[in-house]
Formats: structure tokens, sequence, C-alpha cells
């Protein structure tokens, strides 16, 4: 069989890691890049470091608003899927390489197979939420990760074509530990830390937000290591903002180096959906800074702490006081990649 697996963001990468292992033990693969991220901290780096197969195509689609980026994406993609004629494409998370992966394959009726399917936020102005639910709608096999995924799924109807498979992370993390029994990193202090990623707009572009996220975290005594995106470094630089004594600001880091730093973390504070799934895996407590989250499964064990920057007041008390019990129920599976990849050859013909 000959299977697409489509890609454009840091995210997708690193769930691509594992699956594509897998699926060339009996299948051949093309990888198509679309561009989304385009500089070498969040592109190149994770191919390298995870050793994944260089993609046969990079689109270079990396700029413009939502609608021309994913239309242009569309278009681009609908050419390759022309002259590939795969049996099957594979599709990860939520981004605009997702929608326009799945809406291509739907128009050209090639069976597309959503990873990450079923996660909803029920907040419709995240453009990460549409992403899901038209991607969802319009793929022909959806693997979900979680029992709550799963139940989302069913009561939008689509539970005949929707598998539990668990999630795809858990195989990622699994890699990168492996690869950092060897490695060593010279961001990870001494003493106890909270690791620190910032990068939703309604948090970084809102600068009344952002300047109450950084004097809240100010307040923390402890050492914050903030791996800084672009597009968050732009905003503090262009606004003059105050930098506590007691925070870092790091570039971004490869893939294997950020697991080293979530590892040793005492907290890890995110908007990041990935990040929130990543630091349950490896048992650190995770306060996000968002009014919602599609990993309802973390917080619901204890593990994951949801604060609101736009209406809480005592967000550094908070982040101080939050430490979750030891008992931690197996959300996400184990062995996902090559269950996925035995319902995609039983199922594709």
């Amino acid at each position: 069989m000959k299977v697409i697996s489509i890609v454009g963001a840091r995210p997708q990468f690193i769930k691509l890691a594992p699956f594509s292992r897998e699926i060339r033990k009996q299948n051949t693969e093309v990888i198509i890049h679309t561009g989304q991220h385009f500089d070498h901290e969040m592109s190149n780096l994770f191919f390298n470091e995870l050793a994944i197969p260089k993609p046969k195509k990079n689109l270079n689609i990396h700029s413009g608003n939502h609608g021309s980026q994913t239309g242009r994406m569309i278009i681009e993609l609908e050419k390759e899927l022309l002259t590939e004629k795969p049996d099957a494409v594979v599709i990860f998370g939520d981004t605009n390489s997702t929608l326009a992966s799945s809406v291509a394959c739907s128009k050209l009726h090639i069976p597309s197979i959503h990873i990450e399917a079923g996660l909803r936020s029920f907040n419709r102005k995240m453009p990460e939420e549409i992403n899901r639910v038209i991607s969802d709608h319009t793929s022909d096999l959806l693997f979900a990760p979680t029992e709550s995924a799963m139940d989302n799924l069913a009561k939008e109807g689509l539970q005949k074509k929707s598998f539990l498979t668990g999630d795809i992370m858990v195989d990622s993390l699994q890699l990168a530990l492996e690869i950092t029994e060897n490695r060593s990193s010279s961001n990870i202090p001494d003493d106890d830390y909270y690791l620190l990623t910032l990068h939703r707009p309604y948090n970084v572009d809102d600068t009344t937000i952002l300047k109450k996220i950084l004097s809240a975290l100010s307040e923390l005594k402890g050492k914050v290591i903030f791996a800084v995106h672009p597009r968050t470094r732009k905003k503090i630089e262009e606004n003059n903002f105050f930098i506590g004594n007691n925070i870092q600001m790091i570039k971004p880091v490869g893939y294997i180096e950020f697991v080293q730093l979530q590892k040793y973390a005492h907290k890890i504070i995110t908007d990041s959906g990935g990040i929130q799934k990543e630091a349950y895996i490896l048992r650190r407590p995770c306060i996000t800074l968002r009014p919602e989250t599609e990993w309802v499964d973390t917080v619901k064990s204890g593990w994951n702490l949801l604060l609101n920057p736009q209406t809480e007041k005592t967000m550094a008390g908070k982040i101080k006081e939050f430490m979750p019990s030891d008992e931690q129920v197996n959300i996400f599976g184990k062995n996902v990649a090559s269950r996925m990849v035995e319902i995609i050859n039983k199922k594709v013909v």
C-alpha cells in the first residue's frame, strides 16, 4: 500500500516519527511537508533529531491569513495527490495543514486517516477547533487518543469510523527519552525550576494579558525557564515588557532538549495543547494558562490546572500551591503506532 503522510508544524513532526517507522515496515510512505513551520528550529531540526525520512516535497506555504494559507495548501496538495495516487493519506492534529489535507482528500475521494481525532475545546474562536471538527467529519478513519475523544465523536455521529488507539505522543516521548539517555543539556539548572511556553494569540497578541502573565511569573520564587516562541519574543521586545530576574529567556530548542527540560521541571506552565499531554505522560504538574482545554482528561485526573489569565487575580499564588497527588491513571495507552498501522492495514483496501 502507498501511504502519504502530510505534516506542516512542530507537533506533527513529533507525531510522525513513530508512525513513519511503523508504517514503513509493510507499506510505502511518502512524506509531504506543507511548509507551515519553515525555519530550522521548528522544522529541519525535528526531522534530524528524530531520524524522520526527508519529505519528498516541501510546498513552502508559510505566510498569509488562515484562509489564504489554507486555500493555497489545498491547491498544491491536490496537485501532489493527483501525481502520487496514494491508497490513503494520514493527517495529524489540528493545524491549517490538517484542514487543507482533509478537504483535498475528500474532494478527490482518497481515504484519509485523522490521527488525534475527537478532541474538542468547545471554543469556536480557536482556529484549531474549526480545523478539528471539519477534519473529523471529512476523514474516513478517525484515531482517537482518549475515551473523552471517543465520546465527542459519538455525540457527532462519527462512532462507526472511530477507533480508540491511544495517543501517538506516548511513542514519540518514549523515543525521545531513549535518545536523551546519552545526551546532556546546558539549559537545565541544578535547582528546581518552572518551564514556561506561551504562543496562543489571546495570551500573546493582547499586550495587557501578556504583561499580566509576565508580571505574575516574576512573583514566583523559583527560576522560570522561558522557551520563547518567535511571535512572543517579538511582542515582548516591541513593548519593552519587564522581565523578572527569575525568568531566563531561551530560544526555541529541539524536541529532544525540550523533553529533557520537561522531564526535570518542577512544574510546567503553558498554553500549548501538546505540552499539557507531554507533561502528563512525564508525570510533571501542569498549569495551563487558558480558560478551556481539549485535554480534559488531564484536568479531571488532577494533574493539570486551568488558569484563565483574563480573569485570574491570584495567578502566582495558585501556580505555587498546585500539586497533584501521586496517583495517575494511564489515559493515553501504549504501543500506539503499531495499533494504528494494524487498523490501516485492515481497513484501507
